[in-house]
């Protein structure tokens, strides 16, 4: 089935690289026009130029964007609603990693997750109400972790950073509803996933990235960690009008690990 997303008007933020370019490129393949961001402006311009080539000029167009600032959130949607001539998906993919367990992690370090992890989403969703009003139906996405929902000794920040974002979905998606608008909200949980995040963590370490995947690998049921892919197709069913009926839900994508 093709075209699933035909004819929607999609921004995703953190589209540089990962899963962030992953869940582009899928969009734009299925039919959607798309708005690429992120802080790194020459990647989220590299993505971009990959998706036009892949699904067709004009599919993409990209700004540089810090989902941090508010009023950066209000000049990227004034650019939705000139290069895209609207919003119907809104995916909040852009996120960091938080260092430090409750010891060692810093306030400065705790307030930059919560930044970029929880208030880059909550202003996605606040300033991007208005333009997804005027497309409906239309479907907002929010990127959190499977660390949002199971907790780990070593990353207090990170837990409860994505943990936000978590519940944010649901008030969202309850205010939607209440409202009586077409508007779904949800968040999608990935576990371990192959994206340059793993690089980083096997340079950090000093080890083979093959290490770390095997490592990674053996905590998670079905043995492997997942690709940028696995999490682009869940986004796709929660962005096409498949899942019309499917609001304030969280998406595990994790490999069977929230089942042990």
């Amino acid at each position: 089935m093709a075209g699933r997303v035909e004819g929607k008007l999609a921004l995703v933020t953190g589209g540089a690289q990962g899963l962030g370019a992953a869940i582009a490129m899928r969009l734009a393949q299925e039919g959607a026009k798309v708005l690429v961001t992120d802080m790194n402006g020459a990647g989220a311009e590299a993505s971009a130029r990959a998706i036009n080539d892949q699904a067709g000029a004009g599919s993409a167009s990209a700004m540089q964007h810090d989902v941090t600032q508010e009023d950066q959130w209000i000049a990227v949607m004034e650019a939705a609603r000139e290069k895209l001539d609207g919003l119907s998906i809104l995916v909040n993919n852009a996120g960091i990693g938080v260092p430090g367990d409750i010891e060692s992690c810093t306030l400065e370090d705790w307030r930059q997750g919560f930044a970029v992890n929880s208030d880059g989403p909550f202003l996605g969703c606040k300033h991007g109400m208005a333009l997804l009003r005027d497309s409906q139906p239309a479907s907002i996405i929010n990127i959190s972790s499977i660390a949002g929902l199971i907790a780990s000794h070593t990353m207090p920040g990170y837990n409860a950073s994505k943990a936000a974002v978590w519940m944010l979905s649901k008030s969202v998606a309850l205010y939607g509803a209440k409202k009586g608008w077409d508007i779904r909200c949800n968040s999608v949980h990935p576990t371990f996933i192959d994206t340059p995040i793993l690089d980083g963590i096997g340079r950090n370490a000093g080890i083979d990235k093959s290490v770390v995947m095997d490592k990674l690998a053996r905590q998670i049921p079905l043995g492997r960690v997942g690709q940028p892919a696995d999490i682009a197709s869940a986004v796709l069913y929660l962005a096409s009008d498949e899942s019309r009926f499917v609001t304030g839900a969280e998406i595990k994508v994790d490999g069977g690990i929230s089942a042990m």
